[in-house]
């Protein structure tokens, strides 16, 4: 039986062919009705520069950072949440759903609800939507990241309650306070964890005459990195090359520096968070106050950040069991039940 959505003339909806995909900075989600997530990729392609023919994509590809040989590029198509590379992004994603759509041999060309920030422009819409389009999509809709992370956690978004959402992704940080299935009030800063790893790999070169790669600094982040202290101290081992002798050493980094090394982007996210509470309509403030803030995504795993953000604004803060599955568990919510949610989604 089609399901017909009102205002989106979603007709002919089946769960046989609807897919939602996260289109992330540093990871690529995608969710098929019926059968949860079915791909989690990060969102890099390894590229021949002389014939522009792909070596890799995904996790074979991420393995290639900061190894591979002059006539190979291994890039992120994505920067800062949106598409930098229009072509590349779109052979990622035509792979990826040529992929989910050949595993499941869907009869007719799926239809696909993307995940985008809040603050995309229409240019980066219409480069969203002719990128799924060539890659396979018969339509493409749209949900805001935080919209999506929302509805993944299970909050009551199309109630009047006021509902505040902090997703902090590889590339952009969204803050927004939800009422009545709609953003009544979003802040959206282009910093997030690759700007965490930026810091360290600075902090490395500074501190201790260290060149590490991306890759590095992101296990650093992973293994010792931290907001706030909490917990115990820790120490690891830190292999890069001297720019001084230019031969290969090893240090040994404290936690405790690293956190002073992150501080800078820290503070961005801290300062868009209180600006985002500025900015909140009286009413939907006061619904907060008693249910707090819900933070997701990957770069809220790092530790003592929920701390750090409950001493600078006194509330309660939340962290979501699987940070990283909230915007596209989100997204599949709402191909369960495309009538709840059908205002939500613009075209």
């Amino acid at each position: 039986m089609p399901i017909h959505w009102p205002k989106l003339n979603f007709r002919g909806w089946s769960p046989a062919n609807e897919i939602a995909v996260d289109l992330g900075t540093a990871n690529t989600l995608i969710w098929v009705k019926g059968e949860g997530i079915v791909l989690n990729e990060p969102s890099v392609v390894a590229i021949e520069k002389s014939s522009g023919k792909i070596k890799g994509i995904g996790l074979e590809a991420k393995r290639m950072l900061g190894r591979t040989p002059d006539g190979i590029l291994a890039v992120r198509p994505l920067k800062d949440g949106v598409i930098a590379d229009f072509d590349v992004t779109e052979k990622m994603l035509r792979f990826f759903l040529k992929t989910i759509i050949d595993r499941h041999l869907f009869r007719v060309k799926p239809k696909v609800i993307v995940c985008v920030p809040s603050g995309i422009t229409e240019v980066e819409k219409r480069a969203v939507r002719d990128s799924a389009q060539s890659a396979g999509a018969k339509e493409v809709y749209m949900v805001a990241e935080p919209m999506a992370a929302a509805i993944g956690v299970g909050l009551p978004v199309e109630t009047p309650t006021g509902n505040m959402v902090i997703d902090i992704g590889g590339g952009t940080t969204e803050i927004a306070v939800i009422a009545l299935s709609g953003i009544v009030s979003d802040t959206s800063i282009r910093t997030g964890g690759d700007e965490l790893d930026q810091a360290i790999v600075q902090f490395m070169r500074k501190n201790y005459n260290l060149l590490i790669g991306e890759p590095t600094a992101e296990q650093i982040k992973i293994q010792i990195g931290s907001a706030a202290p909490v917990g115990e101290e820790r120490e690891m081992e830190v292999k890069g090359r001297d720019l001084v002798s230019g031969i290969p050493k090893i240090v040994r980094v404290h936690s405790s520096e690293i956190r002073e090394a992150v501080q800078e982007p820290i503070q961005q996210i801290v300062d868009a968070v209180r600006r985002a509470l500025e900015i909140t309509p009286p009413e939907l403030a006061s619904d907060i106050v008693d249910r707090g803030i819900v933070m997701t995504g990957g770069g809220a795993l790092i530790r003592g950040l929920d701390v750090l953000l409950q001493q600078e604004t006194g509330l309660p803060i939340h962290l979501d069991e699987d940070p990283m599955t909230c915007v596209v568990r989100g997204t599949g919510r709402i191909l369960d039940d495309p009538e709840k949610y059908r205002n939500v989604l613009t075209t």
